[in-house]
């Protein structure tokens, strides 16, 4: 018996074969190609834009005037009236005494204004903790539900326009209190953009995601928390700007009623002491802190919803 023994055949290699030119020798086209250098792509160059200063100046522009339009008007009303108005100059140079020491402590009517400020945010956060408490899920079921809608709604338009400190004696006759009374009036006024913001905005919700939860036979917990939060907290945040500015708004008033310790009263005590300056100084600090409250709560909005907040 003849065994035949079939070996593979070792692979050979393939060369590249470079064309060569017509009416060149084909030896010489292994050499050239050896020779020519590999072509190297060109690195891209980055380019650098121009720094935009165009657009800095109109940032940065507008305000500085606007700050300026300020100075001067209150520099001109300050020469007309014969120096009763301290000039923007000596408005300075008591501010910088004011904050040099803004926490000092002589007795309970003699604070710094750092102490004041501080004791006026304590009572606009307890108030609007209060308002939000209580205004956030009344709002949800007026507006969930069409028989409380009805029943709350002549009400509301009963009580809403009345002024904020028209209830300030309700609280003292209350609360017998002045600091009881003052978070009292920042309840009141604090409630009423909650709970109208938030029944609008879950009225407005489509009907097609309540039709899908019925469909889905969701519980009423699912449908308030997977539905209706989700499209009501814009409505809502606004609600809560509103609320914190009318807060502030009226704290300052309450103060100077109520007494004790807080920016109000120390603008007050400030005009019992014809110092003028420090007036002027105290309208700055609110206008300052009302600002940062609305730049913070602006921020806030835009963290948690889809929609660009302005001011």
């Amino acid at each position: 018996m003849v065994s035949a023994v079939f070996h593979s055949p070792v692979p050979v290699r393939a060369e590249p074969v470079e064309a060569t030119p017509r009416g060149a020798s084909p030896s010489a086209s292994p050499a050239r190609a050896k020779a020519a250098p590999a072509a190297v792509a060109p690195e891209p160059t980055a380019t650098r834009q121009p720094f935009d200063w165009r657009g800095l100046w109109l940032k940065v522009l507008p305000p500085l005037f606007g700050l300026g339009f300020l100075v001067g008007l209150w520099a001109i009303v300050s020469m007309g009236t014969g120096a009763s108005i301290p000039s923007p100059a000596e408005t300075f140079k008591q501010a910088v005494v004011v904050f040099s020491d803004p926490f000092y402590s002589k007795g309970p009517n003699d604070q710094g204004i750092g102490w004041n400020v501080l004791s006026s945010l304590k009572r606009v956060a307890m108030g609007f903790g209060l308002a939000a408490l209580v205004g956030i899920p009344a709002g949800f079921m007026i507006g969930r539900f069409t028989f409380l809608s009805r029943m709350f709604n002549p009400l509301i338009s009963l009580l809403r326009p009345v002024s904020p400190l028209a209830w300030l004696p309700i609280g003292l006759l209350v609360f017998k209190g002045a600091n009881p009374a003052a978070i009292w009036t920042i309840f009141i006024c604090s409630i009423w953009p909650m709970i109208i913001n938030t029944a609008v905005g879950v009225q407005r919700v489509p009907s097609d995601y309540m039709n899908v939860a019925r469909v889905l036979n969701l519980s009423e917990w699912k449908i308030v928390t997977k539905i209706l939060f989700p499209a009501v907290l814009p409505y809502m945040l606004t609600g809560v700007r509103l609320a914190v500015g009318t807060a502030w708004l009226v704290i300052v008033a309450a103060e100077m009623l109520t007494g004790g310790v807080g920016i109000g009263f120390w603008v007050w005590d400030e005009w019992n002491n014809l110092n003028v300056k420090n007036i002027i100084i105290a309208i700055f600090v609110i206008g300052m802190v009302g600002l940062l409250l609305e730049y913070a709560l602006i921020k806030l909005a835009t963290a948690f919803t889809f929609e660009e907040v302005k001011t």
